[in-house]
């Protein structure tokens, strides 16, 4: 909907929201990691200690969401002029963050709602909750970025104020749902609740999510610094073309953290041969949905392309950013399923890390950066290389996976500490 209003919307917008991008770096290497402990007790039969599991990792993402929701309230300028020196951009973005930082108070809590009514086994709920808070926010955006039927033409702003609405009433929800009989839900004694062994084993795992969650993002992050810096063309492509990205690598985000939760399960109940089965069934689906994202992004790319108001440089780099973007999506989708799905569900958590900094920080980041700092290569030129990096990081995936460093269970036979 911005991109129907000026390129410096979507490109302000987009860099904007790299706070709450990297603030969910941390709260969902927390959710992730916590979900790996949850769904091994949940396995076991443990529930009390999942439920004490669930309501530590709540705290702890709401510490965090609040202070991001500070820096962003307070200091917005200051973390806009990060990404890019253009006055106008920094405007527009400091207005929307100001706004928009109050939903990150909502955002983590209703991630760790999520997860659990999955590992209960109620993924219904939470896919009916997602709908209906994407649609609310359809209408609500519809209204106030335009102004339509009286309401204030609000553009940019407009869509701050509909994330912050739809968090919030989310949140809500999820959180009557949690009120059912039978569902684990946030007590005064879960929240009270402290174990040394099991938060070792907890932050064990959130350790090495969170540096590969760090490395990954704040490179992402940086691909916007890249871009940025470029021109006002080169950004506003780049925000497009990772919507697009966004909305076809779902389905393979969803599928690792089913795959999660479910080799997870079976490992808490010491069933290893099964786990293995599942494991080799999630690789096998991990090309098949690569394929079909290559194929997505092929039919969206076109749509995307006409749907935007763009000048004619933006939509040439948009056209090509999005060729190459469909190679990515397929490389992206055999990492995720297994890398972040199958291996952290016995603790596998180090590959990733480990895969990330190499691919990342040694290959793709210094060459991006080199190029558009240094030897001011071409734009196509410099996305190209800043986005190699998980295209580098398939042909070492298998070798890892052969040594089945990931067939462990987690849990502890007195989880009440």
């Amino acid at each position: 909907m911005l991109g129907r209003l000026n390129q410096d919307a979507v490109a302000a917008v987009s860099l904007a929201n790299q706070i709450a991008f990297i603030m969910n770096l941390f709260t969902g290497s927390l959710v992730a990691a916590g979900g790996t402990l949850i769904a091994q007790y949940w396995g076991k039969g443990d529930k009390e200690t999942a439920k004490n599991l669930f309501c530590m990792i709540n705290k702890y993402v709401f510490l965090i969401s609040f202070i991001f929701f500070v820096l962003a309230m307070f200091a917005p300028g200051t973390l806009m002029r990060i990404y890019t020196p253009d006055e106008g951009l920094i405007q527009i973005g400091a207005s929307y963050l100001r706004i928009v930082s109050v939903s990150y108070l909502f955002t983590g809590l209703t991630q760790c709602y999520y997860l659990i009514m999955k590992i209960e086994g109620q993924a219904f709920k939470s896919i009916v909750i997602s709908i209906a808070a994407l649609v609310a926010d359809v209408v609500i955006d519809f209204f106030l970025i335009y102004g339509i039927a009286g309401a204030p033409r609000l553009e940019a702003d407009g869509s701050a104020y509909s994330t912050v609405v739809v968090e919030a009433l989310a949140l809500l929800w999820c959180v009557a749902e949690s009120r059912s009989k039978g569902n684990i839900r946030i007590d005064m004694k879960g929240l009270g609740w402290f174990s040394r062994e099991i938060s070792r084993d907890l932050f064990k795992i959130v350790w090495p999510m969170l540096a590969s969650s760090l490395a990954w993002g704040i490179g992402l992050s940086l691909h916007s610094l890249i871009m940025g810096h470029q021109s006002a063309d080169a950004t506003a492509a780049a925000s497009i073309t990772s919507v697009a990205q966004e909305l076809v690598t779902c389905v393979c985000k969803g599928i690792s953290t089913g795959a999660g939760i479910m080799v997870g399960k079976l490992l808490g109940q010491d069933l290893f041969e099964k786990a293995k089965a599942y494991g080799r069934k999630f690789c096998h689906i991990s090309f098949c949905v690569g394929g079909i994202h290559m194929a997505l992004l092929g039919i969206l790319g076109p749509v995307v392309a006409k749907f935007f108001v763009l000048s004619d440089t933006a939509r040439q780099y948009l056209i090509m950013m999005l060729i190459f973007t469909a190679f990515y999506v397929f490389a992206y989708s055999v990492n995720t399923i297994i890398v972040c799905g199958i291996f952290p569900a016995g603790g596998d958590a180090k590959y990733d890390a480990i895969s990330v900094f190499f691919a990342s920080w040694c290959f793709a980041l210094p060459l991006a950066l080199l190029g558009t700092f240094v030897f001011h290569w071409p734009v196509m030129v410099v996305y190209a290389l800043m986005n190699a990096d998980e295209i580098v990081k398939v042909p070492w995936i298998y070798p890892r996976y052969g040594k089945y460093l990931w067939v462990k269970n987690l849990t502890r036979e007195d989880g009440q500490v």
